[in-house]
């Protein structure tokens, strides 16, 4: 089965936004043995939209188009694509009556243009839109098959994974098993970790699972997949992949799953351990504390913590002796100790960590963009520092600082899965 996919909108033509429904829809398919061989964008201009259609009948027969299903006038795609194809739309009048009652329980007033979002491909099947207002469209029309889905990714993935999918596997299962694990990496760089990952799975004679990678913003995610097995021999090998690859490459991978993130590790051995977990945050400037907040339940573990950009604050907030600091520097193992130290005692928690360094773009205390200080200050142990270099000549500003705070909670993460009471 071929697919081609097109997504809409001239903010994506601009490269004023990434197109990450794209890639996902495209992992969606691959999981179904649906080829996605062709991928188009296009602005919003009704003529291009159809045209990209047009080309896409000529060689896929599954064909998705994607974004501009709002209710304003740039909002072209559902037309267009019934133009293209030569049918007409139709209106969902429970989808239209829902409109109109959200619109009056939150006291907006609506315009004219709002009932398109209620509109889809005629002959078809509206998809429902769990959480938004635009429906998108499933039409089998002339040996191919048309979908349309809404832009944001908050409503196109839910309306993918819940409306979409079951209609592609009634339609489009290929009768081929495909089993697949995810597992998240963090600390190792990725042409590293995939050389050792395939070398593991050879020298365990693990050749029947395909190992592929896909960085991410914190992370690596490694899927291992089996194909045309049963479903018990597909949870043998791939357990078996796994135990493989824990036990040389363990300490970098911190979950297996679909949505595993480093943060919610933490929060939920923090919780088990009967943890709980401050921070003081230089270049950070309290991303470390939001990141932690942003997990169900870190109110558990996290009673509050400092954001100490200068040195002064430092010193006020945290108790850092001025010496240390005029004698090694804010970006030094000294600070970092000091600045953990002082806000795990300060919070009498049971853990401290610290992050001070240098985000960029300019050098500080002749220290390079992307010097980078960690103190873990955990109660009744050594207090432990680790210095990160993040290259600026690869990275954002805002990266390094991500990175520090991703690198922060996977020191955590080892720390927590090696504790001592």
């Amino acid at each position: 089965m071929e697919a081609e996919i097109i997504s809409i909108g001239t903010e994506i033509i601009l490269g004023q936004i990434a197109n990450t429904n794209a890639r996902f829809l495209a992992d969606q398919l691959r999981r179904l043995d649906i080829n996605a061989y062709w991928q188009t964008t296009t602005d919003d201009d009704p003529k291009r939209i159809q045209a990209a259609i047009r080309q896409a009948q000529k060689r896929a027969q599954l064909i998705f188009v994607c974004g501009g299903l709002g209710p304003t006038p740039d909002d072209q795609t559902m037309a267009s694509t019934a133009k293209a194809i030569g049918v007409e739309l139709a209106l969902d009048d429970d989808q239209w009556q829902k409109i109109q009652a959200d619109f009056a329980a939150r006291q907006t007033q609506m315009t004219p243009e709002n009932i398109k979002m209620a509109y889809y491909l005629k002959g078809g099947q509206p998809l429902s839109n769990p959480t938004g207002m635009a429906i998108g469209a499933y039409l089998n029309h002339q040996d191919h098959t048309y979908v349309v889905l809404p832009g944001p990714p908050r409503e196109f993935k839910p309306m993918v994974t819940q409306s979409l999918i079951p209609l592609l596997k009634q339609q489009f299962g290929s009768g081929r098993a495909i089993y697949s694990h995810n597992l998240h990496f963090l600390g190792q760089p990725e042409s590293l970790l995939m050389d050792e990952i395939n070398q593991i799975l050879v020298d365990a004679r693990i050749d029947d699972v395909l190992a592929t990678s896909y960085v991410q913003p914190g992370e690596i995610q490694v899927r291992l997949t089996i194909h045309d097995v049963t479903e018990d021999q597909a949870l043998l090998r791939l357990t078996a992949a796994e135990q493989a690859i824990f036990k040389q490459l363990g300490q970098y991978c911190f979950g297996i799953g679909e949505h595993v993130t480093l943060a919610a590790q933490v929060v939920k051995l923090l919780q088990e351990h009967h943890w709980t977990i401050t921070s003081a945050e230089s270049l950070t400037g309290g991303m470390f504390q939001s990141t932690i907040c942003s997990v169900p339940g870190a109110s558990k573990v996290f009673n509050g913590g400092f954001v100490t950009y200068a040195a002064q604050a430092k010193e006020q907030l945290l108790g850092v002796s001025p010496s240390i600091i005029d004698r090694y520097g804010v970006v030094s193992a000294q600070t970092a100790k000091a600045m953990a130290e002082g806000c795990q005692q300060k919070m009498n928690a049971k853990v401290g960590v610290s992050f001070t360094g240098v985000a960029g773009p300019d050098a500080l205390e002749n220290q390079p963009a992307g010097t980078v200080w960690i103190g873990i200050a955990i109660k009744g142990q050594p207090t432990q520092t680790r210095l990160l270099h993040l290259s600026p000549k690869m990275a954002t500003r805002q990266w390094i600082r991500q990175r520090s705070v991703q690198m922060g909670l996977l020191y955590i993460y080892w720390a927590l899965q090696n504790k001592t009471n």
